[in-house]
């Protein structure tokens, strides 16, 4: 019986504890607090899904037909969309408008025949509000228009879900914190394994007046050898490519429902952007780090090579067969499958890596005989450094350079209402022209995240095959990681000025190409295109958080990477089964009101818990799903 008992028990009640805990989540923020009842009646009443709110169009001109059009803030350079046209003769249902609430929103209050402007008004609405635009004539001629917009009812405050489950969630981490300190001093283990076990106490007792027996000091000797032959392992790797995970899983099972945790219509990044990165910055970390272990232990790379292959065909059998979404629309069509996603794009990844690994890894010579000077761990292995640019330039001169018909050269941008309509179906300009010549338009991605603002028509994979030259490089960056850990072993200082220096200077890169702006730069942050500003800046936060877990995980060993680390440690497992068992109980229930931030937030946190939980299990059974 372990010693340490107490603390997996405590940590095994995280599941229950949860479970109650976003239970009273949906209690208490759905329970009538002031306005938030009547909100929430006035919404049922109006039809109002997520996102949006309810306005009521008063239009004071006389005689004057108006037509209402909308731009989100969002859309960059698009064209106004209709929103309503009403009649001040006669009162109808079209007066009444539902308006989108994730961004700011500009109306266009026009003439009918769309000759005259009265005028513009810009206005940021509040998911599930109830506003009035008034349109008044100063004058009888109707040349001064002025446009107003006021709050008829409060709408509720729908963040607040998210400060309640944070709260909790802070609750429950600091309770298990305290529980496992207070069941590691001695005295209470004590007290515990005497309750536990008396008669095995008593024994262990009386043993002490007595000489060891040889069996038990062999046994002992065993266990101090054993100990010391097991490497070291890097928890912090393992505990920042659990965070990475856990995100991907909350943020794939809807985020709440919240805008801010769905991936970003074209440029820019919100939370759900960051994720897949960081899990192949961290994938390339490990690559060095396993294949060097290996190389040392006399594995020839020719088997190497093989046991990568294989993995790789594993990778991305799974990801076109096991996840995909064809099969919940019926048998099996080999005329629609989608090709390329997220485990294909990380299967032709993890090849190319390790591949570019094993023609150039060198063993690395004893710290204490290296010569030292600046960037030692880059001129070391600079055939992979001009491969890897070789292959940048590559991507660069197929999106800036390839010409695509109906399009302009070296096209970034969304296509649909996007850039005054001028390009509708350019969406992703080389990115998409190489998916459709090389994978078919049946084998694309059908539902990108542009149709949600910039209303495209086209079908567009954000796991393309040009972009994948990009995953590769963000991978090779997270393999130089690795290569620091190696480099620098033990010299921790080291370590941490050139995570540092490297995140710096992948920020400046960025701001260059970004001009650190979201559309004006020379080449924006986006996820969809894989955009190499989008590769520095994401590797620009990946260097840095990796710092701080390192840091704190293990130089200062204040934090054990919990509860990250246990996912971390089973990554394949928990993001195949995520994507497996999405539409199960009881990580997905029938909902009493679809449209509830509350009841979506509950299922979602509950769902990516119970991951974690399994994760948790597995680690301590010591099963590990690898392949």
């Amino acid at each position: 019986m372990e010693l340490a008992c107490p603390t997996c028990t405590s940590a095994r009640c995280l599941f229950s504890v949860l479970a109650l805990s976003l239970i009273l989540l949906a209690s208490c923020t759905s329970s009538p607090i002031g306005s938030l009842q009547a909100d929430s009646l006035s919404r049922r009443s109006a039809h109002l899904k997520m996102d949006q709110a309810f306005l009521l169009i008063n239009n004071e001109l006389h005689h004057e037909k108006l037509a209402i059009y909308w731009s989100s803030d969002q859309c960059h350079q698009c064209l106004y969309q209709p929103l309503t046209i009403t009649d001040p003769t006669k009162r109808r249902v079209s007066d009444i408008a539902v308006v989108d609430t994730r961004h700011s929103i500009t109306l266009q209050i026009n003439d009918t025949s769309g000759n005259i402007e009265f005028c513009r008004k810009h206005y940021r609405f509040r998911e599930f509000g109830n506003y009035s635009l008034w349109v008044k004539a100063n004058h009888s001629n109707n040349k001064n228009v002025t446009c107003e917009i006021i709050i008829n009812q409060n709408p509720g405050y729908t963040n607040l879900p998210i400060v309640v489950a944070f709260l909790i969630y802070v609750a429950v981490f600091i309770a298990l914190a305290m529980g496992s300190y207070v069941s590691r001093l001695s005295s209470v283990q004590n007290w515990l394994y005497k309750q536990i076990n008396p008669i095995e106490t008593d024994r262990l007792i009386n043993s002490e007046l007595g000489t060891p027996s040889r069996a038990d000091l062999c046994s002992q000797y065993a266990h101090q050898v054993t100990w010391n032959n097991v490497p070291q392992r890097l928890r912090s790797l393992d505990t920042f490519r659990g965070l990475a995970l856990i995100i991907m899983v909350f943020v794939n099972y809807g985020g709440g429902g919240y805008w801010f945790f769905k991936h970003q219509s074209w440029n820019g990044l919100t939370l759900a952007d960051l994720v897949f990165p960081w899990f192949v910055f961290i994938m390339g970390t490990s690559i060095h780090l396993s294949l060097t272990s290996m190389l040392r232990k006399g594995n020839s790379r020719w088997k190497l090579f093989w046991k990568v292959l294989w993995r790789s065909i594993q990778l991305f059998l799974i990801g076109l067969f096991v996840i995909n979404d064809n099969y919940c629309h019926g048998p099996l069509s080999w005329s629609e499958i989608r090709i390329m996603g997220v485990l294909q794009r990380l299967s032709i990844t993890y090849l190319a890596v390790s591949v570019l690994e094993l023609l150039f890894a060198k063993p690395l010579a004893d710290p204490q005989n290296r010569m030292c000077f600046l960037l030692q761990d880059v001129v070391l292995f600079w055939p992979q450094w001009l491969i890897i640019l070789f292959l940048e330039a590559g991507w660069l001169c197929l999106t800036l350079l390839l010409p695509v018909s109906g399009c302009p050269t070296g096209y970034l941008g969304p296509g649909g209402i996007g850039d005054f309509g001028n390009y509708p179906n350019c969406t992703g300009g080389a990115a998409r022209y190489i998916d459709y010549l090389i994978l078919g338009e049946g084998h694309i991605y059908q539902h990108p995240s542009s149709n949600v603002v910039y209303k495209t028509t086209v079908p567009y994979d954000p796991e393309g095959l040009l972009g994948t030259i990009n995953s590769i490089v963000m991978a090779f960056l997270g393999l130089q990681a690795g290569k620091i850990l190696l480099f620098y072993k033990n010299q921790h200082k080291q370590i941490i000025v050139r995570f540092f220096t490297w995140s710096l200077v992948m920020g400046v890169v960025s701001a260059i190409l970004t001009k650190c702006s979201t559309n004006e730069g020379f080449i924006p942050v986006n996820k969809n295109l894989w955009s190499i500003s989008y590769v520095t800046t994401l590797s620009c936060f990946a260097f840095f958080l990796l710092l701080l877990i390192y840091f704190l995980v293990d130089v200062k060993n204040v934090w054990m990477g919990a509860p990250f680390f246990y996912p971390g440690m089973n990554s394949i497992l928990v993001y195949v089964g995520h994507e497996i068992f999405e539409n199960y109980f009881p990580f997905k229930w029938k909902m009493q009101d679809s449209q509830s931030h509350v009841e979506h937030l509950t299922q979602n946190l509950l769902a990516t818990s119970i991951w974690v939980l399994i994760a948790y299990i597995l680690y301590k059974k010591r099963v590990f799903w690898k392949i």
